[in-house]
């Protein structure tokens, strides 16, 4: 009897990985919340980001933003939610977190440098080299002044 609870007390469990697609979530809500304030529009910019990356439908990009709010607030450290991503995507998948990512920071006009350094962090954990996350920045700086 002894030895099965001592097995079963060190037997550890693998943490399990967050689904890449909450772990993309999570980490742009990080980026929304690296400036002063995590406006409308900034939801608005995840929503649509995450309908189109995941082919969510309104209702389901609402409850993963909700679910990716909640977890933002107890975040300690993105390492699980970038080796999820690292662990789940393709290097072209990556790139286009790191392009999500600017579109997030870029929502409200003005990029802050916590929220530069959070895409340079997020970048070099999930591995996507520096030309692909300028590159992804390029894209989005483009996109935005064709709005304009």
């Amino acid at each position: 009897m002894f030895d099965q609870l001592i097995r079963l007390l060190g037997a550890e469990q693998p943490p399990k990985a967050p689904d890449p697609r909450l772990a993309v979530a999570t980490l742009l809500v990080e980026a929304a919340n690296r400036s002063d304030h995590f406006a409308d529009h900034e939801r608005a910019t995840i929503r649509q980001l995450l309908g189109e990356r995941f082919g969510l439908a309104p209702g389901e990009c609402a409850d993963l933003l909700a679910r990716a709010e909640e977890r933002q607030r107890d975040l300690v450290q993105l390492q699980p939610y970038t080796h999820a991503i690292f662990e789940q995507m393709a290097p072209a998948e990556r790139a286009v977190v790191i392009e999500m990512l600017w579109e997030v920071v870029y929502a409200d006009g003005v990029l802050e440098p916590e929220e530069d350094a959070l895409i340079r962090k997020v970048a070099g954990l999930i591995y996507v080299d520096d030309h692909t996350r300028a590159e992804a920045r390029r894209r989005v700086l483009a996109r935005i002044q064709g709005q304009s």
